[in-house]
């Protein structure tokens, strides 16, 4: 191969990450803050968070994958917030709408500048009474009502027990995954015809 030729490949080698980055344009996702999963991200106005509350994370944990919650049924909801105000704030309440009722275990206190997950030991939010079946994949838009945040809006999604949510325990009045039961062999002067 000639020195021209190499050189021609070598530019096409080298210009292709550029070119690449060209084709994503200025609103490329890059640009913008993003949740490193299928769980939502608190973003308002292009920024995390709002009103001194940041939620990182947000989901309510639906059915293993393939299943779905019953009618009537419940699910819990895991939330991983931040308050970024200078002083302490509290989660006093939650609600669904139309979705069902949002329980809250007692108010959660959230200290300044530590991160509270409302989820681990045990969910401390349950979405109970849910009018139609869930399969995962939904979103359901939740009013979360702070102390001194007031109300803040966030559409939550439905996740599947699968991937990296597989180790949370089932939701409550979730069916039971089913359990294989013995096949009847036939007798073995059966099987010798």
């Amino acid at each position: 191969m000639t020195s021209r030729r190499w050189i021609v490949v070598a530019a096409a080698f080298l210009a292709a990450p550029v070119l690449a980055g060209c084709g994503a344009g200025f609103d490329a996702t890059t640009n913008k803050p993003y949740a490193p999963n299928e769980a939502q991200a608190l973003i308002e106005n292009g920024a995390y968070g709002t009103r001194g509350i940041q939620i990182p994370q947000a989901f309510i944990l639906g059915p293993d994958s393939g299943a779905q919650l019953a009618w009537r049924g419940s699910a819990p909801i895991y939330l991983n917030i931040l308050n970024t105000a200078g002083a302490p704030d509290t989660l006093e309440a939650v609600s669904a709408g139309a979705m069902g009722t949002v329980k809250v275990a007692a108010p959660i206190q959230l200290p300044s500048h530590q991160l509270v997950n409302t989820g681990k030991p045990t969910p401390q939010i349950m979405l109970e009474a849910i009018p139609k079946s869930l399969r995962g994949g939904e979103s359901i838009k939740l009013d979360l009502q702070f102390a001194n945040a007031g109300i803040v809006s966030l559409n939550v999604p439905v996740v599947t027990r699968s991937r990296e949510f597989k180790d949370y325990p089932p939701a409550p009045n979730a069916p039971a995954a089913p359990t294989p039961t013995p096949t009847p062999s036939a007798p073995a002067s059966e099987e010798a015809h």
